[in-house]
């Protein structure tokens, strides 16, 4: 059997990192991606130690003429791309109406729309042209429940939802499926510091999530088993969306 390749945009941390650690898992060939080459060399360390395949691809998945390259050169170090993961994200500024800008909206859809039309335009045909493909969008709760400041990202995470659903009914007939996970509030490295338990009181489940909860799902709608599953939305919260 060919191994499939995976590409994880923003995989050299939190949820994308450990997406990466489990596909890798899986058996794939695993393209790790990040703004920053020195960011992904410890991934792609501890994946081959396990006995995993991985390579680095640095690359501004943002930007049209680096998300060609990307492709190009996953397609020459590792094969084509089978699996793509949406994971990647910017900074995510807090802002009310009144202060939230046009840019503030315009740098949110930079990551969860126009970078994944970027990355699906150069990677799609391909897929196509196999007759086979898994695509999964990484989005997030607050689409569902977004708290004062959150409009540009909730709005943004909205429309990438839009785009998946558009994407999986258009692909299906193609061997192609397009699913979405949806994490409640998942600490990673860039929440060090913060404060949990208002929000862990919130959650019928008792914990906090963790980056490997996430990865186990994209694990799944990744795999073969998964292929007559399409347009789904996964919500991985602990049941926090059953709470009053």
């Amino acid at each position: 059997m060919t191994t499939r390749v995976a590409l994880i945009t923003g995989s050299s941390r939190g949820l994308g990192r450990a997406i990466a650690r489990r596909l890798a898992r899986d058996g794939m060939a695993v393209a790790v991606n990040g703004r920053q080459e020195h960011t992904l060399a410890g991934l792609v360390d501890e994946i081959r130690a396990e006995g995993g395949t991985a390579a680095a691809f640095p690359a501004d998945v943002t930007d049209e003429q680096d998300v060609a390259r990307l492709a190009e050169t996953i397609a020459a170090t590792l094969g084509p791309v089978d699996v793509l993961v949406l994971n990647a994200t910017g900074p995510q500024p807090e802002a009310l109406i009144a202060d939230a800008g046009r840019a503030a909206f315009e740098a949110q859809l930079a990551f969860f729309v126009h970078s994944p039309v970027l990355l699906g335009q150069a990677l799609i045909p391909g897929m196509t042209a196999r007759g086979h493909g898994r695509i999964v969008h990484l989005d997030s709760e607050v689409a569902d429940r977004p708290a004062p400041g959150w409009s540009a990202y909730a709005t943004a995470k909205n429309a990438q939802i839009g785009l998946a659903r558009a994407w999986a009914r258009e692909l299906a007939p193609h061997g192609i499926t397009v699913n979405s996970v949806a994490p409640a509030w998942i600490p990673v490295e860039r929440h060090e510091g913060a404060a949990v338990d208002d929000y862990l009181a919130t959650v019928p489940a008792g914990r906090m999530g963790t980056p490997d909860d996430i990865a186990h799902a994209v694990s799944f709608l990744a795999s073969d088993a998964a292929s007559f599953i399409t347009g789904q939305r996964i919500t991985i919260d602990g049941g926090r969306s059953l709470h009053p």
